[in-house]
């Protein structure tokens, strides 16, 4: 069956575009112009994957919340920040929010369709990952890949599956420094520097709101990050 997206972009003609585009892709596609025709559409059923705008008709901020609103639904919805919006300050603040990545329109559409490609090898690797259950305990953290959980000194985490597999690529070699082409192959995404950077400071804060003294993850200036093997507890 084929993999619904839904688009949430108010300009009609470049949501049209989009649509077309991904429909003779194969997949399933359904647009909403505003945050509201939105989450009324995914009120009984989620899609499996959202491509997002920030701003929506007269909500400038509505992708935003929309993205909140989602992540609070599920930690693993693939959502992808779609806009013109090309600042820093809104990139980090929509991958903050949890969206798995934040690309401007500037985009070409197979750029794109290689993205949502990428997130979908992700979702049907987490499917399959009931076949190869795998359990990782190290220090105070523990990692569950095939429920996809994760807690630290007891305590829950709640990771989006990016930051879940970031996590696990450092984790399965402790001490060893992984640079970003690694953990984006291992998280299945493909995002810039700066967007592993984000997604790295995200990860240490919600470590951070558990155990103030978390220091586990060490980034080494030029080559990447790595898993300290006496930072965890």
């Amino acid at each position: 069956m084929p993999r619904e997206i839904a688009i949430v972009e108010d300009e009609p003609i470049i949501r049209d575009n989009y649509a077309d585009y991904l429909s003779r892709q194969g997949y399933r596609v359904s647009g909403y112009g505003t945050r509201h025709e939105a989450m009324q559409a995914f009120t009984n059923k989620l899609p499996d994957l959202v491509i997002l705008d920030i701003g929506l008709m007269d909500d400038p901020e509505g992708g935003f919340t929309l993205c909140r609103e989602l992540r609070a639904r599920s930690s693993t919805l693939p959502i992808i920040f779609l806009t013109a919006r090309d600042s820093d300050l809104d990139s980090v603040s929509g991958l903050r929010l949890g969206a798995d990545d934040y690309l401007t329109k500037e985009i070409s559409l197979p750029h794109l369709t290689a993205r949502i490609a990428a997130l979908f090898r992700r979702m049907d690797a987490m499917q399959h990952a009931t076949t190869r259950p795998e359990t990782i305990h190290h220090g105070a953290l523990d990692l569950h890949p095939e429920r996809l959980t994760a807690s630290w000194m007891h305590t829950p985490l709640e990771l989006t599956v990016t930051e879940f597999w970031i996590v696990h690529s450092l984790v399965r070699r402790p001490g060893h420094v992984r640079d970003r082409d690694r953990l984006m192959q291992d998280a299945n995404i493909l995002v810039d520097a700066a967007s592993i950077s984000t997604h790295i400071r995200r990860i240490r804060r919600k470590f951070q709101q558990i155990d103030a003294q978390f220091d586990a993850i060490e980034a080494v200036y030029g080559a990447g990050y790595r898993w300290r093997s006496g930072g965890s507890r």
